[in-house]
């Protein structure tokens, strides 16, 4: 038996959803159809497991226990030409803190509690119990790896495994970005704006905060969705201020937006308006 698919399987016996990687820590899609990245791989998946498509299957999603996909027909030729094994750690219940140079490693052991340590190519993996978003680049040289991620399987490590600290998880949280100020006439005719009204606007910006919050799927959609709608109801009369719309990009990046993606959704938004 291949020795990558032997490992997987071995991984998987012990609840760790797995994947085939190709060289370059490239992963393979779990259907035919996504193979060679047809489907280019879109990471919005929310579940790990087999492919229905033209859902995507890629990445972390592919990622099974289920000895049967890992030995079944779809993989056969992936595990031949596999150069690593990767695990989506979330799915799990783990979270990866990839320490990628000597400075990253030094930092994380003046700052993070010990607990089990991978080494790799160029630093280490730390590994805590609990999941919690991933992120990139979130300090220089400090990933981090736990839900819709994967990581190369580097061995068992060593040390005991600690729960995941708040220090961890406060490496992600976002700051929402500065909002330009939204200079836009008082509409003509001298009457005064109703949405000079505290009580109004303030329902408004509250709604469209727990339409963000409460968005099922489609977060993308949504923010754009929800900037468009606050817009049109509140912006042509002057009464909208920065930090109204703080408020909203803050409730977009709690939901994993980035700041840049809800800048230019204000941005795209303004311009439909005609703002």
């Amino acid at each position: 038996m291949n020795a990558h698919l032997q490992a997987a399987l071995g991984l998987a016996a012990r609840t760790l959803p797995v994947l085939p990687l190709r060289a370059g820590k490239v992963p393979f899609g779990n259907c035919p159809s996504c193979r060679g990245n047809a489907c280019g791989g879109r990471p919005n998946m929310k579940t790990p497991g087999p492919c229905t498509c033209p859902r995507p299957c890629h990445a972390w999603a592919a990622a099974t226990t289920d000895p049967a996909i890992l030995t079944g027909p779809t993989w056969s030729t992936a595990w031949k030409q596999a150069a690593a094994v990767a695990y989506h750690p979330g799915g799990t219940g783990l979270t990866v803190v990839d320490l990628d140079h000597a400075d990253a490693i030094a930092w994380a052991r003046e700052t993070l509690p010990a607990t089990r340590t991978v080494p790799t190519t160029r630093g280490e993996h730390w590994i805590y119990l609990g999941a919690m978003q991933s992120a990139n680049a979130v300090r220089p040289g400090v990933d981090i790896k736990s839900s819709m991620a994967y990581a190369r399987w580097l061995g068992p490590g060593t040390g005991t495994m600690t729960a995941l600290p708040s220090a961890v998880r406060a490496l992600v949280v976002k700051k929402p970005s500065p909002v330009r100020p939204i200079r836009v006439p008082v509409p003509a005719g001298g009457s005064e704006c109703r949405h000079r009204t505290p009580v109004y606007l303030e329902r408004g910006i509250a709604m469209a905060e727990q339409r963000i919050a409460e968005a099922a799927g489609g977060v993308h959609a949504t923010v754009y969705r929800t900037f468009l709608a606050v817009l049109s109801a509140h912006g042509r009369c002057g009464c909208l201020t920065d930090a109204h719309a703080a408020r909203l990009f803050a409730a977009a990046q709690t939901r994993g937006e980035s700041a840049r993606h809800c800048s230019d959704a204000w941005s795209n938004a303004r311009t439909a308006l005609g703002m």
